[in-house]
C-alpha cells in the first residue's frame, strides 16, 4: 500500500524539504514527489504544515509500559514494553540488559531472539563486564571479570542478540575486544574506572563510543581527564549522553556538544518501577532511585531529550533531532534507519511548534494524535 504525505516540512537528517509530498510503499520509503508526480492511488496524509522526522532511535533503555525487561525477560512483557515506547516517537532501541545472573541473560536473549517486532533492534547489554568502583545501579555480586572463556560462553548464548556492550577498558584485554567485535557487537566503554591512558588505549582497542557520557565513569579532572577527556580529544569515539538536567547539567551537554559535534548522541536510560529481581527502581518526581536514593535510570523519552537539548543546552533543532535519529543509528550500522530517505524504513513523527507528537507512522502504518 503507497501513502502520500503533503503539506509538511520533511527533515530527511541532512536537508528540510518543504515542497514536496513524501512517498511510503509498504514499510519502506519510496522518496518525494513534486507537484504534478504524484501518484493519484496513493492514500493522502495531511500533514497540516507540521515537521516531519524520521522516527527516534534509543540505543539504551530498560523497559516501559511498566515493565523493566531484566526482571520479565519474556515475549509477553516485552510486547507491552515495545508499544509503550513506540508510543512516545522512539521507533527503534536496543533494551539495556544490565549486569545480572546467566539465567536472566539466556532468557532475555531467547525472548529476543524470537520477538518479530522490528522496534527491538537488539540488546545493549551493559556489564557485567565493568568496573566494581563505577557500578553505579548495578549489583555488585554480578560483576565478573572477563576472561576469552566466559565471554564466548555469554556470546554463545546470545546468538545475534547482543549489538551493543558496555564494558570497562581497563578490565578488558585486546583479546576480549577483538572477540566482541568479531561478533559484530558495538564496544562501548562505560561503568569504569579508566584513566585517561587507559581509556584512549581503549579506543586503540576498538572501543567505539562511551556510554552515558560523565556518568558512573572517571570525572573530568585538570589532573586526569579521565574517560571524558579521552572521549573528547579522540577524533572518532563516540558518546550517549542523558539530556535530563539530573544525570548531565545541561551547560555540561552543551560544552561535550561544542567539543564532539556529530560524534555525541542522545539515549533516554529510562527504567521502570521495579520490585523485584536485582533491580529495585523507585519512582522519584522526576527520575529513579535505589531504596537507598542511588540514582538508578531517568524519567525521559527521547522526544524529551530532544527538546530539553533545544530549550536547556541551546542546541540547534536539527541537530538535536540528529543526535536522536541519524548519529545513533550510523554508530550501530543501521543505515535504513534515522532517516528519510529512498529504501529506509518507513518510521515518522509528525511533531508539533513544540515538539510534541501528532502523529507516528511506524513500519508503514500511521496513526495520528487527537
Amino acid at each position: 500500500m503507497r501513502t502520500l504525505f503533503h503539506n509538511g516540512h520533511f527533515f530527511t537528517g541532512t536537508e528540510l524539504v518543504n515542497d514536496r509530498a513524501l512517498l511510503i510503499n509498504g514499510d519502506r520509503i519510496e522518496g518525494f514527489a513534486g507537484p504534478g508526480s504524484e501518484p493519484a492511488d496513493a492514500d493522502r496524509i495531511d500533514c497540516g504544515g507540521s515537521l516531519v522526522i524520521a522516527g527516534l532511535i534509543d540505543l539504551q533503555i530498560a523497559g516501559g509500559g511498566g515493565y523493566l525487561f531484566s526482571s520479565n525477560p519474556n515475549p509477553e512483557a516485552l510486547a507491552v514494553i515495545t508499544d509503550s515506547i513506540i508510543s512516545t516517537g522512539t521507533t527503534g532501541f536496543l533494551l539495556a540488559l544490565p549486569t545480572n545472573t546467566e539465567e536472566v541473560y539466556h532468557e532475555a536473549f531467547r525472548t529476543i531472539e524470537g520477538f518479530a517486532n522490528p522496534a527491538v533492534m537488539g540488546v545493549h547489554l551493559e556489564g557485567p563486564f565493568i568496573s566494581h568502583s563505577r557500578r553505579g545501579a548495578h549489583a555488585p555480586e554480578l560483576i565478573r571479570k572477563p576472561d576469552s572463556e566466559n565471554v564466548e560462553s555469554l556470546l554463545t548464548h546470545a546468538g545475534k542478540a547482543i549489538k551493543m556492550m558496555t564494558v570497562a577498558p581497563e578490565e578488558c584485554t585486546p583479546d576480549v575486544i577483538r572477540q566482541l567485535k568479531e561478533h559484530g557487537i558495538t564496544v562501548a566503554a562505560g561503568h569504569s574506572n579508566a584513566t585517561f591512558m587507559q581509556a584512549a588505549a581503549g579506543f586503540e582497542m576498538g572501543v567505539e563510543t562511551v556510554t552515558h557520557l560523565f556518568n558512573a565513569m572517571t570525572p573530568l579532572h585538570h589532573r586526569d581527564p579521565g574517560l571524558p577527556g579521552a572521549a573528547f580529544l579522540s577524533s572518532t569515539a563516540c558518546a550517549s549522553i542523558i539530556a535530563d538536567g539530573i544525570h548531565v547539567d545541561y551547560s555540561m551537554v552543551a560544552i561535550a556538544k561544542k567539543i564532539m559535534k556529530e560524534r555525541l548522541f542522545l539515549v533516554s536510560d529510562a527504567v521502570e518501577v521495579n520490585e523485584r529481581g536485582a533491580y529495585r527502581h523507585v519512582r522519584q518526581e522526576d527520575r529513579f532511585t535505589l531504596p537507598d536514593g542511588t540514582l538508578s535510570g531517568a524519567k525521559l523519552s527521547m522526544l524529551d531529550a530532544v527538546r530539553n537539548c533545544v530549550n536547556h543546552a541551546g542546541i540547534d533543532l536539527y541537530e538535536a533531532i540528529r543526535m536522536a535519529t541519524l548519529y545513533p543509528s550510523l554508530l550501530i550500522r543501521a543505515e535504513d534507519r534515522g532517516v528519510i530517505a529512498p529504501g529506509a524504513r518507513a518510521d515518522l513523527l509528525v511533531l508539533d511548534d513544540e515538539l510534541r507528537l501528532k502523529g507516528i507512522c511506524f513500519n508503514g502504518i500511521t496513526e495520528l494524535m487527537k
